[in-house]
């Protein structure tokens, strides 16, 4: 199984100090929207303290969580990837304080620095196969579950 990493703490101090220069202190209050799925997404945060969960909308009554996020953790990478739009939603599971980061200037720092570039895409691959391991994990439980009658 991967191991959760921290993306800041991930980076070398120097490429770390680099791309604080680009963020912006945030927060949100409890039960705030910070996104919806299908929306653009031209910006990520580092989640400093309190708690996100990111959902998915199954039908139009039921949202379902699929992760729980806290301090140090990466909150969105579909700004890496076309089409840039959020494949979950989020919300703030208690009041959150985070470190918010400009897509598009993140994306030309790591086009003037590409070692940081490299580092940093390495780093979110990294963050997306831990979550994706944990999303299968859950799956396979519910699951079991299910064949059980359990659910």
């Amino acid at each position: 199984m991967t191991k959760a990493i921290k993306l800041l703490n991930a980076l070398p101090p120097p490429q770390r100090q680099r791309l604080m220069t680009l963020a912006r202190e945030v927060s949100f209050p409890e039960d705030a929207r910070i996104f919806e799925a299908d929306g653009p997404a031209d910006r990520f945060w580092v989640i400093r303290s309190g708690a996100v969960s990111l959902d998915q909308q199954v039908n139009s009554l039921q949202r379902v969580t699929v992760a729980s996020l806290g301090a140090g953790d990466l909150l969105g990478w579909s700004w890496l990837f076309p089409p840039y739009t959020w494949d979950f939603g989020a919300v703030a599971f208690s009041p959150v304080r985070a470190y918010e980061f400009d897509a598009q200037a993140v994306l030309n720092l790591c086009e003037e620095e590409p070692e940081l570039g490299v580092m940093l895409v390495r780093n979110v691959a990294e963050v997306l196969a831990h979550r994706l391991e944990m999303t299968r994990g859950k799956l396979m439980e519910q699951y079991t579950l299910h064949r059980r009658g359990a659910l």
